[in-house]
């Protein structure tokens, strides 16, 4: 058994800033930072537009409370607000901290941050480095990281929370290279493992975002937070699904239909491009869906619009976006400068996630905490993003909360000694799942389930619902998850076996699509990303309320509990 005072699992930008703050605030703690990747191969490496702070580089009318009503207004007041006053008021504070760490950010001619604007920010807010933000800051964190000489386990995958009479006293995991089965216990325990957008067929998410995290975490009993909103973002890059950042409207660009109208004007004029991106993803997917989609060859009633950059002039496109220049150009073969970039809605963000307190302990149930277990990031729900995240938010809550809950960790651990742990009982229960997998005489390739799951999820949980459609992917992946015993690995090997990773994290897949069409099928209104064709209005009245949904082979039990809304009182959400 190995020992460690804090384990973190996840080495994106959550993970790393919690980590760094750890390091500042008690450098005698030993710290293993665990990735099932390379740390700075962390899908936060994807985020491309930028990071949300009221500098006033730009906008000098700019406030922390306009930052606020915006992030709120945005999240169709689902956001707890006390979470998103921490968020907007410690935004400038740890942007400069960044750049005192040596994230080189985009600069106005006077050498300030340069901030551009984006979708349903009312002012120009947005720090960037080019199209490359989140690449830029996780390289400085890890950099950082190495001169505190924090302990990395590379590629390996955690199997198990280890939870017991809900205290967290550790893990188990397996080194994915050489196969071994290992237990590390901790005084801590920390989730940041992002999202799970590969539950969907087309998503800008990297392979790895499976929902480990997510699905350990309710496996172990816990309930999960408003699993329903999932963001859509609407310039996914047709077919292959990865992201057109959001930069390339903030810096001019026009979303087109197939017989040359900017159709966003028919659905949020004031905003037009920059409306949130549920209004926008729903405003594209109407568009194809009433024939004014585009195909390949430039005909109407196709499966994607246009996005037109070709005005904002090679320049411009070279020094701002030059990344997304070179997505499409790469994977559409399409020359941006010249050509308009076929996009249409692809599966992006988890707004919700692990439940947790604003300093990132993660919650039972409304008024219990769950003893040495923390999450901060994507993969927990503080709750910042409400029903629909707003663009550059999402690299602020992993740096502002990842901060924060690294600063609640270095204090809690010194209030605790090493749990004991029945070492022999993990490591047996670990080996014999792996071994099961290896032996198991199925007939069904990994593949094809998964993209049963994935097809199912989309076809019946994507950016319009209805009843009859949640319902049937409901009874769909019943079926489906029935099939799980049944898969083949052709490969019996517990050295370097990706095929037993893939068949782990569809285990993974399988219960986070549960957990989120469950909620989507009970939520009975239309809220920020989660829009019901037979429900198409907000209802305040009996769903102004997180979701708290715990998982379970026999069913799911679902929860409802208040909001904090003590700044802004909910309003009809226009733009």
């Amino acid at each position: 058994m190995i020992d460690h005072d804090v384990v973190i699992v996840g080495g994106g930008l959550a993970g790393c800033r919690a980590a760094l703050e750890i390091c500042r605030l008690a450098p005698d703690l030993t710290i293993a930072l665990i990735a099932k990747t390379h740390p700075i191969r962390s899908h936060s490496v994807a985020a491309q537009g930028g990071i949300a702070a009221t500098l006033k580089n730009v906008d000098d009318q700019d406030s922390w409370e306009s930052h606020a009503f915006d992030t709120v207004k945005g999240s169709d007041f689902l956001a707890d607000q006390d979470a998103v006053a921490i968020l907007t008021q410690e935004a400038p504070d740890v942007v400069i901290d960044l750049e005192h760490l040596g994230v080189l950010f985009s600069r106005l001619e006077d050498g300030r941050i340069a901030q551009r604007p984006f979708g349903g920010h009312s002012h120009n807010r947005t720090c960037y480095a080019a199209d490359k933000t989140g690449h830029a800051i996780l390289h400085e964190l890890y950099c950082n990281l190495l001169k505190y000489g924090v302990n990395f386990y590379e590629e390996w995958y955690v199997l198990r929370l280890i939870l017991e009479d809900q205290q967290a006293k550790g893990v188990v995991l397996y080194h994915i290279e050489t196969g071994e089965i290992a237990v590390i216990r901790a005084r801590a325990v920390m989730f940041a493992t992002g999202g799970y957008g590969r539950v969907f067929n087309t998503t800008s998410n990297d392979f790895a975002s499976t929902g480990d995290g997510l699905a350990m975490t309710a496996l172990a009993g816990l309930p999960l937070e408003d699993m329903e909103f999932v963001q859509f973002h609407p310039t996914g890059l047709y077919p292959a699904g990865v992201l057109i950042s959001e930069a390339v409207r903030g810096e001019g660009a026009y979303l087109v239909n197939a017989v040359g109208n900017r159709f966003m004007v028919n659905y949020a004029p004031s905003r037009m491009e920059l409306a949130p991106r549920d209004i926008v993803s729903r405003a594209i997917t109407t568009e194809i869906r009433q024939g004014r989609g585009i195909h390949l060859d430039g005909s109407g009633g196709g499966p994607f619009v246009h996005l037109d950059l070709r005005h904002m002039g090679r320049e411009k496109i070279m020094s701002r976006v030059p990344f997304c220049w070179e997505e499409a150009h790469r994977l559409a073969g399409v020359d941006a400068v010249v050509e308009p970039i076929p996009v249409r809605p692809t599966g992006h963000y988890s707004m919700g996630g692990i439940p947790v307190t604003t300093s990132g302990q993660v919650r039972l149930n409304q008024d219990q905490v769950v003893t040495g277990f923390f999450a901060a990031g994507e993969t927990a729900c503080v709750s910042v993003h409400g029903a629909n995240r707003l663009g550059s938010n999402s690299l602020l809550e992993c740096v502002v909360y990842g901060r924060r809950t690294g600063a609640a960790i270095a204090q809690d651990v010194r209030q605790r000694k090493f749990p004991q742990i029945n070492y022999s009982r993990y490591v047996q229960e670990a080996q014999e799942q792996i071994q099961q997998l290896l032996d198991q005489p199925g007939t069904l390739r990994i593949a094809e389930l998964r993209n049963q799951v994935q097809d199912c999820m989309t076809d019946h949980c994507g950016v319009f619902r209805t009843a009859e459609l949640l319902t049937e992917g409901v009874n769909q992946l019943e079926s489906l998850q029935q099939q799980y015993g049944n898969i083949r690995l052709d490969d019996h090997s517990k050295v370097w076996n990706s095929e037993l990773i893939e068949a782990l994290e569809l285990r993974s897949l399988l219960v986070v699509a549960t957990v989120i069409l469950s909620s989507a099928l009970n939520r009975q209104e239309s809220r920020g990303a989660h829009y019901r064709e037979d429900y198409p209005q907000r209802d305040d009245q009996r769903f102004l309320q997180h979701t708290f949904a715990s998982y379970s082979p026999t069913g799911m039990d679902i929860r409802y509990v208040p909001v904090t809304i003590n700044l802004f009182e909910p309003e009809e959400r226009r733009y």
